[in-house]
C-alpha cells in the first residue's frame, strides 16, 4: 500500500503549512480571539484553502475539485488546530444541499452570510411521535396569500435557542402518501408564534431544544425544491450530515485522547495503560479504528481517482458512532468507581476534571448514536441498499404488506 501523495502534492503541503505557521493561531494579545479566528479563516478563503467547493460569489474560494489537496487540508488544519468548520449546522449540512437544490437567488440570500457566520441555522426534522419513522411527520404548512403558515413540533433541536433560521421538513399536501406530501421550508426562527423549550440532558447541558409551532409564517417562496418534493432534498441533507459525523479522523482523535487518558490515570497505584485488560481493550479498540481509518483512505483513493467509492460509504456512520461508545466504555472501566460520579458534583470530594470529560462523553456517546438516523435504521440501509436484503420484516408488517 502506497500511502505517499507524491511530489506534487508534497510541495501543496509545504505552502499549507508555511501559510498556517505565518497566520495560526492568531496573536496571543488578540482583545477579541473570536475576531482574530474570524480573520484567520477570511485569510485562509483567500488563498483558496477554505470552502473550495463554493463559489466565489457566494463566499467561498471557488477551487477545482481535488481529492488530495482536500485531504491534505484536513490533516495540515487538524495538526495545529485550526479551524476548518466552525458555523456549525448551516455549514455542515444546509450550505450544500443549497448548492445542490435550491434557486440562485436562495443561493444568493442564505450561502454567502453563512459562509460569514453571520446566520445561525437549525434543524428541523424529528417531531415526538416522528423518530426512526421521519417520513411520518405531522407538522403542516399551508399557503395563505403569500406565504406559508406553519403548525406543529419539532423536538431534539440542537441550538434552537441561538438560531436566526430553520431548515424545516413539513407536511404540505397532507392527502399525499406521507413521503410524497412533504416539503422542505427555510423559516425565520425570531418571530411571533415560535416557542424554543430547552431539553436538559443527563449530562447537564442543554443543547437540544423543543420547538413550538403557531401560526408561524414564512414567504411561498422559501422553499428549496418542488412543494411536495422535501423528501428529496432531505435526503441530500442528511447524506451530508452522516459524512461529518462518520469521519475516520474522530475516531483516531478519540483513540488518542484514550491512549492518553491511560496514561495519566491510576488503577491500582500504577497507570492504567499498564494493566493488561485495559491493554487488551485499548489494543481491540485500535484494531476497528485502523480498519476504519484504512476504510476511509480507500474511499479517499476512490475519490482521489474520480471513481465513486461505491456502497462502502454506507458504513462510515455507522462504524463512527460504534467506535465513540466503545471509546467510552473502556474510558469508564479506566476510571473504576469514580465513573459512578456526577460529573456536575462541586462538592469536596467532585470528579477530576479530566474524569469529568470522560463520564460526559460517555452520556454524549448514548445520543450521538441516534444523530443522522439510529444505530438501527443504518443497519437496515446497509443491509438493504448495500447488500440487497429483504426489507425489514417489522417495516413490511406496520405498512400493511
Amino acid at each position: 500500500m502506497d500511502l505517499s501523495y507524491g511530489k506534487e502534492y508534497e510541495e501543496f503541503r509545504t505552502q499549507v503549512r508555511d501559510f498556517l505557521a505565518a497566520h495560526w493561531p492568531p496573536d496571543e494579545g488578540e482583545a477579541d480571539r473570536a475576531e482574530g479566528t474570524h480573520r484567520f479563516r477570511q485569510q485562509a478563503i483567500e488563498a483558496g484553502y477554505l470552502y473550495r467547493n463554493i463559489p466565489s460569489r457566494y463566499g467561498g474560494s471557488e477551487q477545482e475539485p481535488d481529492a488530495v489537496e482536500a485531504q491534505i487540508l484536513r490533516e495540515e488544519f487538524s495538526r495545529v488546530r485550526a479551524p476548518m468548520e466552525i458555523h456549525g449546522i448551516g455549514m455542515m449540512m444546509l450550505v450544500p444541499t443549497l448548492l445542490e437544490r435550491a434557486e440562485e437567488w436562495q443561493k444568493e440570500k442564505f450561502v454567502a452570510p453563512t459562509v460569514r457566520g453571520e446566520i445561525v441555522w437549525c434543524q428541523g426534522y424529528s417531531e415526538p411521535g416522528s423518530g426512526s419513522d421521519l417520513a411520518s411527520l405531522q407538522t403542516r404548512a399551508e399557503i395563505v396569500g403569500n406565504d406559508w403558515v406553519i403548525n406543529g413540533q419539532k423536538i431534539w433541536t440542537t441550538n434552537a435557542q441561538n438560531a436566526d433560521w430553520m431548515f424545516c421538513l413539513c407536511r404540505t399536501e397532507p392527502e399525499a402518501q406521507k413521503h410524497a406530501g412533504i416539503s422542505y421550508l427555510l423559516i425565520p426562527m425570531k418571530q411571533p408564534g415560535i416557542e424554543v423549550s430547552p431539553l436538559k440532558t443527563m449530562n447537564g447541558s442543554a443543547d437540544f431544544n423543543q420547538v413550538f409551532f403557531t401560526d408561524v409564517k414564512t414567504p411561498a417562496d422559501h422553499i428549496v425544491g418542488k412543494r411536495g418534493e422535501g423528501w428529496l432534498v432531505s435526503r441530500t441533507t442528511l447524506k451530508h450530515e452522516r459524512n461529518s459525523i462518520g469521519a475516520a479522523a474522530q475516531s483516531v482523535m478519540m483513540l488518542q485522547g484514550l491512549v492518553e487518558f491511560a496514561k495519566q490515570q491510576k488503577r491500582n497505584g500504577r497507570p492504567a495503560i499498564e494493566d493488561p485488560l485495559i491493554r487488551d481493550k485499548i489494543g481491540q479498540l485500535e484494531g476497528y479504528v485502523r480498519a476504519h481509518e484504512y476504510s476511509g483512505l480507500r474511499q479517499f483513493t476512490k475519490n482521489a481517482k474520480g471513481e465513486d467509492p461505491g456502497l462502502i460509504t454506507l458504513m462510515n456512520k455507522l462504524n463512527s458512532t460504534n467506535l465513540g461508545s466503545m471509546v467510552a466504555k473502556i474510558a469508564l472501566d479506566i476510571m473504576g468507581d469514580t465513573g459512578l460520579e456526577d460529573p456536575l458534583a462541586r462538592d469536596a470530594f467532585a470528579v477530576p476534571s479530566g474524569s469529568k470529560m470522560w463520564i460526559s462523553q460517555y452520556m454524549y456517546s448514548l445520543g450521538i448514536s441516534t444523530a443522522g438516523g439510529t444505530a438501527n435504521i443504518q443497519r437496515n440501509v446497509i443491509g438493504e441498499r448495500g447488500l440487497g436484503l429483504p426489507r425489514d420484516y417489522y417495516a413490511n408488517r406496520s405498512s400493511g404488506k
